[in-house]
């Protein structure tokens, strides 16, 4: 949400005028002026390297360390890729790192509580908190972060026996102001001003409630003026009550051999269009026609028993006892009948909410729910998404249970009866809570419901931190200009190799330690580092890589990234104590600091010599696929799962 908006205002402000579609990577810009946001995203980007520093930094107190961190995000090919494009990434990596350096440095100032310095870092990392959260759900892990790493700090001051509980009590109301009502405050701000500012219609509009969509301007709900009551003959959508629940929609297409009935077939869709459109008649006659103007106007009412004709195709709402494509124990819905013409399983009765027999049916305001006549199931919309026959809609089922959900009630939303006089029914304004709510729900279960398109590449966790497969962000051919998403392999591979290489130092420290082995000072400070900053970056890289393995969604290369930052940070702060450790145990000084600066020259020159050889990766290649032994790029091919 922040970040379209930070997007567009870095656009606006460099002249970009709003018509390119953004369709995906790589496509041609043309005329528009697009460089104020790639600058944007591109600045964003570059201040991952001082943010990883200053935290290594911190954490460590080794200039070494903190450079190390610095050339391998600089030198990382996936880093500058991702940065160099207007995408979300970087907005996001941008205040995931900001979140994670002021934590840091909120927790170097732990020995001046409530200076203004303590106060400075402590809300700057709430205000980052804020912005991570903003840009995408994932900014919660580092929330989460932040959070345990509160609960530590304040677990070990509530231990500090001088410590009067009175002044806990502050610690604790800061951290709550800081950390929890500030973020909150922030976060619900960034929405008042997207409601504010992105008013309008757009196609997305099938997605939320016909209430959420009154507020938007060209919306045909927006300061809405239709008949108030349903009649026999009128033309109506239905939209069902379930957040992103979707239309009551039909099509030509039959359901496909062995899914029920060999019917039509019906869905719910969540766009606007043709398809949603029904006529509702009498169960047992026709209605007459509308443009017959001496033809009498008879009202739908509650306890009525109807039908309901698909406008496109003329079949009718029908329901039997096959069951539903994937919802077990649910029936099948389906468009039966030629022209209006059908049987007894298209009746339906309609009933609204909270209403007694005989009562009119408004539109917009009355919830209705409709019962199949011939089996007693209730329609509904269940949530889940239909496969590719079934143009990934959303799947419409007659259940037999009984109980009421938002899944089995509807509205109407468009109305077309030229014989009723239309009012205007400024009933339907939403709160600025109910707006919130709302679209957080449909914001998630979109993201929940993403589907990979055709010739999509996606990938698994366990594919990234090998850096098993990339992505193709522009080119196909040898004769396109192609940018490829990679990591560095021998920086990718080198973090890998250091997470085992820490959990092993970790382990061989602490137990160290529980046995009472003599450390020097210089010893006990770097087993400290190892312990306590090392971990807190560990932790990073464990809440921002593991949650993928239990999510259901698509998922692709460039969600490893920030677990990446961490891996990164982890790698400065394990080789640069490694390396001391080594020269630790060496008595002559100058063969220690042989020993310790020949390690460090040794790493970043590999890196540097890695961003040789794949730097085109990211700043483009030309000419024969790395698959054709006479490319440039064929002895980089290190994996044939590499597609550049």
């Amino acid at each position: 949400m922040i970040k379209s908006m930070l997007i567009g205002l870095a656009g606006y402000l460099s002249g970009y005028d709003g018509t390119f579609p953004f369709q995906k990577p790589g496509d041609r810009y043309e005329q528009h002026n697009y460089m104020g946001m790639r600058g944007f995203c591109a600045f964003l980007g570059s201040c991952l390297v001082p943010f990883a520093y200053l935290t290594v930094l911190e954490l460590s107190k080794s200039l070494p360390a903190a450079l190390l961190t610095a050339f391998i995000l600089i030198f990382d090919t996936g880093c500058i890729t991702l940065s160099q494009y207007i995408l979300l990434d970087p907005i996001l990596m941008f205040f995931l790192m900001g979140a994670v350096l002021s934590m840091v440095k909120s927790n170097s100032c732990a020995d001046r509580p409530f200076s203004a310095s303590w106060w400075f870092w402590l809300s700057l990392t709430g205000v980052n908190l804020a912005g991570a959260t903003g840009v995408k759900f994932v900014g919660l892990f580092v929330v989460l972060l932040v959070g345990l790493n509160t609960i530590y700090n304040l677990w070990d001051l509530l231990g500090n026996l001088s410590l009067s509980l009175v002044m806990f009590g502050k610690h604790l109301l800061a951290r709550v102001l800081c950390l929890i009502l500030l973020p909150l405050a922030l976060y619900t701000a960034m929405f008042a001003v997207h409601f504010t500012v992105l008013n309008k219609s757009g196609p997305g509009d099938g997605f939320f409630s016909s209430a959420f969509q009154s507020q938007l301007i060209g919306n045909n709900l927006h300061n809405v003026s239709v008949p108030e009551h349903l009649a026999y003959g009128s033309v109506v959508t239905m939209k069902n009550l379930r957040m992103a629940g979707g239309y009551l929609h039909s099509h030509w297409h039959l359901y496909p051999e062995g899914i029920g009935a060999r019917q039509q077939q019906v869905t719910a869709y969540l766009h606007k269009d043709s398809n949603n459109l029904w006529i509702i008649k009498k169960h047992d006659s026709d209605t007459a026609d509308l443009s017959v103007p001496s033809s009498p106007v008879e009202f739908v009412r509650h306890g009525d028993i109807i039908r309901l004709e698909h406008k496109e195709t003329s079949r009718n709402l029908h329901s039997h006892q096959h069951e539903a494509p994937l919802t077990r124990k649910h029936f099948q819905v389906t468009g039966y009948g030629i022209n209006g013409t059908g049987d007894s399983n298209d009746f339906w009765r309609i009933e609204v909410v909270g209403r007694r027999t005989g009562k009119l049916i408004k539109v917009l305001r009355s919830q209705v729910r409709l019962t199949h006549v011939a089996t007693g199931c209730i329609l509904g919309s269940s949530g889940k998404t239909l496969p590719k026959w079934g143009w990934e809609q959303v799947e419409v089922t007659c259940t037999p249970y009984l109980k009421e959900t938002p899944n089995s009630l509807w509205n109407f939303e468009d109305h077309i009866n030229p014989k009723l006089p239309n009012i205007s029914l400024d009933v339907l304004k939403p709160s600025f809570a109910e707006i919130l709510l709302e679209s957080h729900m449909v914001m998630i279960r979109g993201n929940s419901g993403l589907k990979p398109k055709d010739n999509e590449v996606t990938s698994k966790p366990w594919h990234w931190p090998i850096n098993y497969q990339g992505l193709r962000f522009s080119g196909v051919n040898e004769t396109d200009y192609r940018v490829y998403l990679l990591g560095n392999p021998v920086i990718w591979w080198l973090n890998l190799v250091t997470i085992g290489l820490y959990l092993l130092i970790t382990v061989s420290t602490a137990v160290a330690l529980k046995r009472g082995i003599q450390l020097t000072s210089e010893l006990k400070e770097l087993s400290r580092v190892v312990l306590h900053g090392g971990g807190q970056i560990m932790l990073g890289w464990l809440l921002h890589y593991l949650p993928f393995f239990m999510m259901g969604r698509v998922l692709y290369f460039h969600h490893y990234f920030p677990a990446m930052l961490f891996s990164s940070m982890l790698t400065g702060i394990t080789w640069d104590t490694l390396l001391k450790f080594c020269a630790a145990f060496l008595s002559p000084s100058t063969t220690a600091r042989k020993v310790y600066g020949g390690g460090f020259l040794a790493l970043v020159l590999l890196i540097m010599y890695s961003f040789y050889l794949f730097h085109p990766l990211s700043y483009g290649m030309i000419g024969p696929m790395a698959s054709d032994p006479s490319s440039p790029m064929a002895g980089l091919r290190w994996m044939d799962s590499w597609e550049f």
